[in-house]
């Protein structure tokens, strides 16, 4: 853990800078009249974001991956780097767990930890795009043609029995809902029918979906390609959509920012999902190219101010109740620093998108005025609200700089004293 004296100590440095800057926006604020300083921080203070268990190590690449030192080597340690994140930040205060390649022994025992350290468990999460031993029938089925869409029966039950056991081990850690990706899909024309394949991955959901206990949720998450370059059974929203309702009330959509085509629209997408009731939560990245798993907000920040708009428009002027969790591939850089830079876009592009004026807004859109309708959105993400994001911070305890903190106390160096160089978090 990261001292809070260390943390306290490093805010002081700050503190004044911060005092200025936050004085003149929230006198800016008072003038323009849409909200305040404080009900932009009340709703900030309760943003909680949770951290996938498999974004703490060093991520990679088909041709290759070069760890950085200092990576977990247990779901525990695991735990820590996420209790670290949260004390730096004040948001992220969840852990989202990946079975087999986090499979506690005792999971009585790893809910108590985490407690203890004030960290809850998100979302499970069944990996059925890999042969493991122990999802997969002591290895004598396999996944290479698919999981739920397989034509083969005994690899459909297997997988569908695998979920199950994951939605089990959820309960015994107080998670309350499983997210499913598939890998299902093909390769080569021809190869499957693309209607079987739906119908199978369609009927298997509905078996996990009733599985799932009173208060759970079920997320199916949608991805355009890879590893199925020619086809994925749940390529986009549509098809999540229409898998949602064939499992049941309690599914939901999930949307990852990096699982879309090039310039796809995904604000449209959440305002879509919204409107039916069938947003679930999101993956949090962002992309350049495809599917690139990059900080979020560093190529697309307007995007995500947008979605962020589009989600406080469904929530009547507040953020709906969904699962909001990072989800990256750290190929390079350190992955607590990537994720601390994360939250820092996320919590700006919710803070900025509280700022728009929504009757205004709604008036020009309704006379058809499109330039008064974009200088209203603009404004908003115009608006520096980093020093609401900071105050927020340093009222609840965290960091005014949390990466200066995290830096200065040389968390990383003392991560590798602790675990050595040649460590790898469980996955790929």
């Amino acid at each position: 853990m990261i001292d809070r004296n260390a943390i306290a100590e490093h805010n002081r440095s700050s503190e004044l800078r911060l005092a200025r800057d936050f004085e003149h926006l929230a006198e800016v604020m008072a003038d323009d009249g849409v909200t305040t300083a404080e009900c932009v921080m009340t709703k900030l203070t309760g943003f909680s974001l949770a951290a996938p268990s498999w974004a703490l190590g060093t991520g990679g690449s088909r041709f290759g991956r070069f760890p950085i030192g200092g990576e977990p080597r247990t779901t525990e340690e695991k735990i820590d780097d996420v209790a670290v994140l949260h004390s730096l930040t004040g948001t992220v205060d969840a852990v989202s767990l990946h079975v087999p390649w986090d499979d506690p022994s005792d999971p009585a025992g790893l809910r108590e930890y985490a407690q203890a350290q004030g960290i809850r468990f998100d979302a499970m999460n069944t990996n059925t795009f890999q042969d493991n031993p122990s999802t997969t029938d002591q290895g004598r089925i396999s996944y290479k043609y698919g999981s739920l869409a397989n034509s083969d029966p005994t690899v459909r039950e297997a997988a569908i029995a695998h979920n199950k056991q994951v939605i089990d081990l959820g309960v015994a850690l107080g998670s309350s809902a499983l997210t499913v990706w598939l890998a299902d899909g093909t390769n080569h024309p021809g190869q499957a029918d693309h209607r079987d394949q739906f119908e199978r991955v369609a009927d298997g959901l509905h078996q996990i979906h009733e599985h799932l206990p009173e208060g759970w949720a079920m997320y199916t998450e949608h991805k355009p390609y890879e590893p199925a370059f020619y086809s994925t059974v749940n390529q986009d929203w549509g098809s999540s959509l229409l898998l949602a309702q064939a499992a049941g009330d309690k599914a939901y959509c999930l949307v990852d920012l990096g699982h879309h085509l090039p310039n796809t629209n995904i604000e449209q997408i959440v305002s879509r999902l919204a409107m039916v009731g069938r947003l679930g939560g999101f993956h949090f990245n962002d992309s350049k190219y495809g599917d690139d798993d990059l900080t979020t907000g560093s190529i697309r920040p307007f995007q995500l101010f947008l979605i962020f708009h589009e989600l406080i428009r469904a929530g009547d002027g507040r953020l709906p109740e969904l699962a909001y969790m990072i989800d990256q591939s750290h190929n390079i850089k350190d992955p607590l620093e990537d994720l601390i830079q994360s939250t820092e876009a996320i919590t700006i592009a919710y803070a900025q998108a509280m700022l728009v004026d929504q009757a205004e807004l709604s008036d020009a859109q309704n006379k058809n005025d499109a330039a008064r309708a974009q200088q209203i959105l603009q404004t908003a993400y115009r608006t520096d609200t980093r020093p609401l994001v900071a105050e927020t911070r340093r009222r609840c305890g965290a960091a005014i700089d949390p990466l200066g903190v995290y830096r200065g106390v040389g968390y990383r160096e003392r991560l590798i004293g602790q675990r050595g160089t040649s460590t790898v978090a469980t996955g790929l």
